[in-house]
């Protein structure tokens, strides 16, 4: 059965974005991870937020720009959106719902992962008792302001067990597994 794990590289101080969802802060942090590596095959379909999908690519100005993961992965998208584009996207699906995105994507990874990609859509996914792993990659980097990589007005305990840590040379991976 298709897992709901939420991956995302964030600074020191917790911010997936810079101010106004700017992402080229993360250029200079993509580097070899083997464990994006080994992620990458394990990912059937990615669930996507409206801001993330059109929003600012660290891979801007290249031949990687606008493909996940940089063009190392393929595959049924899924973007969780009330303003659907008037024109088709190719392997891109527009849902209004959250719970009809979820079944979709995991009907469509295949019994792989489903990637969530935005901050918000993950905080849905939480919220929904859907999201089961998270997967954060953190930086050497402090940003200062931008998008949290959680936020919540009010705060909320997620209660989180960790499953794997691993260093390279240019971050640390921390992986979750979502308490219920």
């Amino acid at each position: 059965m298709s897992r709901l794990l939420y991956s995302v590289t964030m600074s020191a101080d917790g911010f997936i974005a810079g101010p106004g969802g700017d992402m080229s802060w993360l250029t200079p942090h993509l580097g070899p991870n083997p464990l994006v590596d080994e992620l990458i095959g394990e990912i059937g379909a990615l669930l996507v937020g409206r801001r993330t999908f059109g929003g600012d690519d660290p891979h801007r100005g290249t031949e990687k720009e606008g493909k996940a993961f940089g063009g190392g992965w393929e595959g049924p998208q899924f973007v969780l959106t009330h303003r659907a584009p008037g024109s088709p996207v190719p392997g891109v699906t527009f849902v209004g719902d959250l719970a009809r995105a979820v079944a979709a994507a995991k009907e469509a990874a295949g019994g792989k992962y489903v990637n969530v990609l935005g901050a918000d859509v993950a905080r849905q996914c939480l919220e929904a008792g859907v999201l089961d792993e998270v997967l954060t990659i953190v930086a050497p980097v402090l940003l200062g302001d931008g998008v949290r990589l959680f936020d919540r007005p009010g705060g909320t305990d997620v209660r989180l067990e960790r499953l794997r840590v691993d260093h390279v040379p240019h971050a640390t991976n921390l992986w979750y597994r979502v308490v219920r």
